[in-house]
């Protein structure tokens, strides 16, 4: 069992439900962005993603799609990244760190070498949602080797048998996408979440997190005893782009108190 999921394990003996939170390292600033996951560690969030900047990000929503491009015209790259995450791994070493990004990066970087820098710098997972099982061997034998948890995700659409197959392949957690789509948009969290959050959990052993669409406390209370991990990305970093670093930690205290 990797560190992260161990981790998670051990923080929700204590906790109902754990949170995970997001910034997109060089928006608005590297100065801002280690404010906020400062923030974001003093007021309880568990696991924050360290988003890595790409110019198609298809998963992501306009926001982040505007945002990561922010990033990239200020001069951001993957080395900045690795630096900053390095220093931010040190001082909030009491916070689960994983790198968001997408496959372009890695395959660019070299797949073993980013997973082993990843490793390096202090991250203990990294999520690649445009990353097919089918062409992921070289990846998770690398996060293997390097004992850095290959995130992968489940959808309302997958198969039972294809979630099997994803688990076998994943490890740290699973990301379960509440919706098809993409981030930003608000979801609605009805009997036909839970019944996919039911196949999930028969699905894999691993922890469940949940995440697109999560914007209110209301959202959270109603993934409380069925997923392990909530995931509020979108909306957190709206709320620290429009009201600033505090005004985020109020609402990220606000979803979970």
């Amino acid at each position: 069992m990797l560190k992260l999921e161990k981790n998670i394990r051990k923080l929700r003996e204590k906790k109902d439900i754990l949170l995970i939170s997001h910034a997109v390292l060089g928006y608005p600033s590297f100065a801002v962005c280690e404010e906020s996951i400062c923030k974001m560690a003093d007021v309880g969030v568990d696991i924050i993603e360290l988003q890595i900047p790409f110019s198609d990000p298809q998963a992501d929503g306009p926001f982040f799609t505007a945002a990561q491009q922010i990033s990239i015209d200020s001069g951001t790259t993957v080395e900045d990244c690795f630096r900053f995450a390095a220093n931010i791994c040190s001082k909030c070493s009491s916070v689960n760190f994983v790198f968001m990004t997408y496959f372009n990066i890695l395959f660019k970087y070299g797949v073993r070498d980013f997973v082993k820098k990843a490793a390096e710098v202090g991250v203990k997972g990294i999520i690649v949602p445009d990353l097919p099982i089918e062409e992921a061997a070289l990846y998770v034998e690398a996060c293997r080797e390097y004992q850095v948890a290959s995130i992968f995700m489940f959808t309302p659409f997958t198969s039972d048998s294809r979630m099997r197959e994803i688990s076998s392949m994943a490890s740290g957690f699973i990301y379960c996408q509440a919706r098809s789509g993409i981030t930003g948009v608000h979801t609605r969290f009805d009997a036909s979440v839970e019944r996919y959050i039911e196949r999930c959990r028969a699905a894999t052993d691993l922890p469940l997190s949940m995440g697109f669409g999560i914007q209110e406390k209301a959202d959270i209370d109603f993934l409380k005893g069925k997923v392990d991990v909530a995931i509020c990305c979108t909306q957190a970093v709206k709320v620290l782009a429009k009201d600033g670093v505090d005004a985020m930690g109020d609402f990220l205290t606000g979803l979970v108190s």
